[in-house]
């Protein structure tokens, strides 16, 4: 059943950049990789600060800060994604999240920029059975020599296993 809304998920995604014509993402790297994210659902850029730690969580979930009084869980991307340990720095970025009225954070290595995306530029997540989750990809974007992963940010953070937001209707 899940399956199927997925399916319909990924069509109806897929129809809104063929309406659209195009796509804004905001684009960022986690190790050697670049993803993007529709920049819709993007509230704001944070440095990385410290957060304070919630026993029992599970390791992707590194706390959570105060952001104005609103409390927002803070998702480690390298760990979710299984990218090797990650390291904090200068660069290291918070991109705070507004998925279904939740706001939520997610550190990732660095913000590359935003870049508009044709529905030509945007092909298809290649199915990859058991060996990678392509439920939560929209597609692959091609930019001349560079290849985004275009990450579906909302199914991915109203996931069974994250539980951090409502989940969206298909």
């Amino acid at each position: 059943m899940a399956e199927i809304a997925g399916t319909a998920h990924k069509q109806q995604q897929q129809e809104q950049i063929s309406t659209a014509g195009r796509l804004e993402v905001v684009t960022f790297k986690l190790g050697e990789e670049e993803y993007g994210i529709d920049i819709q659902k993007v509230q704001e850029l944070r440095g990385y600060d410290a957060v304070t730690r919630i026993a029992n969580a599970p390791d992707y979930i590194k706390g959570v800060v105060n952001l104005r009084g609103i409390i927002v869980p803070i998702i480690d991307m390298r760990i979710k994604f299984k990218l090797g340990d990650p390291t904090y720095d200068q660069f290291t970025v918070v991109i705070v999240l507004n998925i279904g009225g939740r706001v939520v954070g997610m550190v990732v290595d660095s913000v590359s920029d935003v870049i508009t995306l044709a529905a030509d530029q945007i092909k298809p997540a290649p199915e990859m059975g058991s060996v990678l989750d392509a439920d939560y990809l929209i597609g692959l974007g091609t930019l001349d020599e560079r290849m985004l992963i275009l990450v579906d940010i909302d199914r991915l953070m109203s996931s069974e296993e994250m539980g951090l937001v409502e989940k969206i209707a298909a």
